[in-house]
């Protein structure tokens, strides 16, 4: 099986993903389900204006994050990301361990998001029961893979397509609350944030909604001037949902003095702004985000899958790309397990390893940018590791105060299992280009 091309002077027409839709990429991948429903389970730790702030503060402490992700991004051309970064830094064993850990979590949340998504809309579309919505689930993956087996150009415009749907109703209940608010309640924004444990798990719940960004890097194989456009999709993508994450909540707390209660508080903050039409607006937005991130997760997942391949171990081809752009084994493999978990039932347990797989990704990402610069490799000088250090924070913080012991259980098993698979792969019999393997081009 050849080993896919990834030199970084390939034609425009090779890499068809520009500035815009590299960016929507990463707004796509931050802004999906969970926002409209953090407001309420944020505002039950923090309430009134602490929601707000909870909001504004997280989203910069992670941008020290997103800069990490900036700073290597642009010196790997070659899609994989973290794999890349950590291969680079710390050999071939932890870079796989990251890909398989990272695609492990991937391939999980993409079916449990498919499998909520078909629960959802199922019933709208006649489909009864445990049978229909597994139909509908299963027709979704399909569909979505074959949209990306269409090749990146195509996948790039329907995800950027996407992204403008689904961002039009949160900003319609923006506007709506600019221009009808008037000076919202005292009460609302007069309150101190209560700077406590519960102020600090409100802070970890906001950190997750704001995860997405860090997928940019993942597909830079497949974008033009990827230097340039890498740290900029990967920063501006997250400043973009804070300003919009906090202009939000801002609206739910401006509207919603029961704000913690509410199941469905961005649609709630709409049926106050804007009447019954914004609220259903707002509802369906909630279905189309999902599609979204679900179409997101199947263009990036393969890509850790093949990544992982293309080091010194060869795995089954995985790591062989279409002309299209497409690691077209690697999406089949994946095609196949999401498929298979989505007709298996419940499927709430899979987000079991998303969050330790995220702050993995942040550690691994951080840490390797610290030895690279303190190595000086990439044109990286030792002042870039100042980075790492309030990233390295940051995971450590979350980890003591966030994983769950079901989380770590889940992490050494996936561990454990990724230690077999790469004791089981073959030596590869020639050298993958220098961009597979972290070299310098």
């Amino acid at each position: 099986m050849p080993v896919p091309s990834t030199a970084p002077a390939a034609a425009s027409a090779s890499r068809p993903v520009g500035p815009l839709q590299l960016l929507a990429l990463g707004v796509n991948g931050i802004v999906g389900v969970g926002i409209f429903f953090a407001p309420a389970e944020v505002a039950a730790l923090a309430p009134g204006a602490s929601a707000i702030v909870a909001f504004a503060l997280t989203g910069l402490a992670l941008i020290p994050v997103a800069l990490a992700f900036a700073v290597l991004g642009r010196r790997f051309d070659a899609d994989g990301g973290p794999v890349l970064f950590a291969r680079a830094a710390f050999g071939e064993r932890a870079s796989f361990l990251v890909g398989w850990v990272a695609y492990v979590s991937a391939f999980l949340s993409t079916a449990a998001v498919v499998a909520g998504l078909s629960q959802a809309v199922a019933p709208s579309l006649g489909l009864e029961g445990a049978l229909g919505q597994r139909v509908l689930a299963s027709a979704l993956v399909t569909a979505l893979a074959g949209v990306v087996a269409s090749g990146i150009r195509v996948s790039a415009g329907t995800w950027t397509a996407l992204t403008v749907v689904k961002l039009l109703p949160l900003a319609a209940l923006l506007v709506a609350f600019l221009a009808l608010s008037g000076p919202p309640p005292a009460q609302a924004v007069a309150a101190s944030p209560a700077m406590d444990v519960s102020w600090l798990r409100a802070g970890l719940t906001v950190m997750f909604a704001y995860q997405g960004f860090e997928i940019v890097p993942v597909i830079a194989g497949q974008v033009r001037s990827s230097s340039r456009t890498v740290p900029l999709a990967t920063v501006g993508s997250l400043l973009v949902a804070v300003l919009l994450y906090v202009g939000l909540v801002w609206a739910c707390v401006a509207a919603l003095p029961e704000l913690a209660t509410q199941a469905a508080p961005l649609a709630a903050a709409a049926g106050v702004w804007g009447g019954p039409g914004l609220e259903g607006w707002v509802k369906a937005g909630t279905s189309v985000s999902a599609l979204g991130i679900c179409l997101g997760m199947m263009v990036t997942t393969p890509r850790y899958l093949s990544a992982l391949a293309a080091g010194e171990h060869t795995l089954l081809g995985l790591d062989g790309m279409s002309a299209g752009g497409v690691p077209v084994r690697a999406l089949a493999v994946t095609w196949a397990l999401v498929l298979l978990f989505v007709n298996l039932g419940d499927l709430s347990e899979l987000f079991a390893l998303s969050s330790i797989a995220v702050l993995m990704q942040y550690g691994v990402t951080s840490a390797a940018l610290a030895a690279l610069a303190w190595r000086r490799e990439r044109g990286l000088r030792p002042l870039h590791a100042l980075l790492a250090v309030p990233t390295l924070g940051l995971g450590l913080t979350l980890v003591a105060f966030g994983a769950s012991p079901r989380e770590g259980v889940t992490m050494g098993l996936t561990t454990v299992a990724g230690l077999v698979l790469l004791r089981l792969s073959r030596p590869r019999a020639s050298e993958p280009p220098a961009a597979l393997r972290g070299e310098p081009l």
